[in-house]
């Protein structure tokens, strides 16, 4: 076997090991490791804004996206000193504050990452986010559910932005106000959520058990929660296409967008034309919808 290539990288003044830069991360997209911390670089300035401050879970893949994969949530040892950590719930979490940790778990082959929806030590949430998720693995209903969970939303006086999960799903992030809870959340999450499920038994479903929900795409209002993950914005997607979770235009979401169609080949691009869709929306008054629900 031959030798592990190694060298390093100095970022923000902080010396990075790289090992096997050469190894193909996405077979399929020709993308290897040192692509990829290229593409994280370029990614990092709309990445790093949703998963600072926040407790890290990241999904590696230390021989690619065919290969085995695992979660991590506890900080491998030993750690970079310029690494930090905070602890919930027994777990010691990765906190991913800039450039130096995001280049350094890119190297450890973190391909996905999966912020909390809070910050580390609050336990209130940073947005409201609803999570549409398939049954199936191909759902081209997906955009249209979309669609019509941005128009209640409106309908309510609420601004929202969809984002492609880079799986099958979409989620729709709506701004807050500080102060909002989770359990306020999943008030207002169970209201969207009846509403649609009942004018569109067809297409949604609030059942929990996968096995039950036959092809109807899932409202999940209970994942965001204390504790849970979601898909951070931006964050690469260990699929076979290099997906990129996306926030999308409304105009998007009526013209079918798919979620394939944004990847790491083509992110900063846009990138570069739309800036960070989800920064352009300002807190929304959910609170008030709450009150009247309470």
């Amino acid at each position: 076997m031959p030798a592990a290539i190694k060298g390093s990288i100095t970022v923000n003044g902080q010396a990075i090991a790289i090992t096997n830069p050469d190894k193909l991360l996405w077979p399929e997209m020709g993308i290897t490791k040192k692509i990829y911390l290229q593409k994280l670089a370029a990614l990092s300035p709309y990445l790093l804004r949703y998963c600072q401050n926040r407790l890290l879970t990241v999904i590696r893949y230390p021989h690619g996206v065919p290969g085995m994969s695992f979660y991590q949530k506890n900080a491998p040892e030993p750690l970079p000193s310029f690494v930090k950590t905070a602890t919930h719930e027994n777990i010691t979490y990765i906190m991913l504050q800039g450039l130096p940790e995001l280049l350094w778990l890119g190297n450890l082959a973190a391909l996905e990452f999966h912020p909390s929806l809070h910050y580390a030590g609050s336990e209130l949430p940073c947005e409201w986010m609803i999570d549409l998720d398939p049954s199936r693995e191909v759902e081209p209903r997906i955009m249209e559910a979309t669609a019509i969970v941005g128009d209640v939303l409106r309908s309510l006086g609420l601004h929202s932005v969809p984002k492609t999960s880079g799986a099958t799903g979409v989620q729709i992030i709506v701004p807050i106000h500080p102060g909002v809870t989770f359990d306020g959340l999943r008030r207002i999450g169970h209201f969207v959520g009846r509403f649609v499920t009942e004018k569109h038994p067809e297409l949604f479903t609030l059942e929990r058990l996968k096995k039950n929900r036959g092809d109807r795409i899932y409202f999940d209002y209970l994942q965001h929660y204390g504790g849970k993950t979601l898909a951070a914005p931006y964050t690469p997607r260990a699929r076979p296409l290099a997906t990129v979770s996306t926030p999308l235009l409304w105009r998007e979401v009526e013209q079918n967008v798919s979620p394939t169609d944004f990847h790491l080949l083509n992110i900063e691009e846009r990138l570069g034309s739309k800036g960070d869709l989800i920064q352009k929306v300002p807190a929304q008054p959910v609170e008030d919808i709450i009150s009247q629900l309470s």
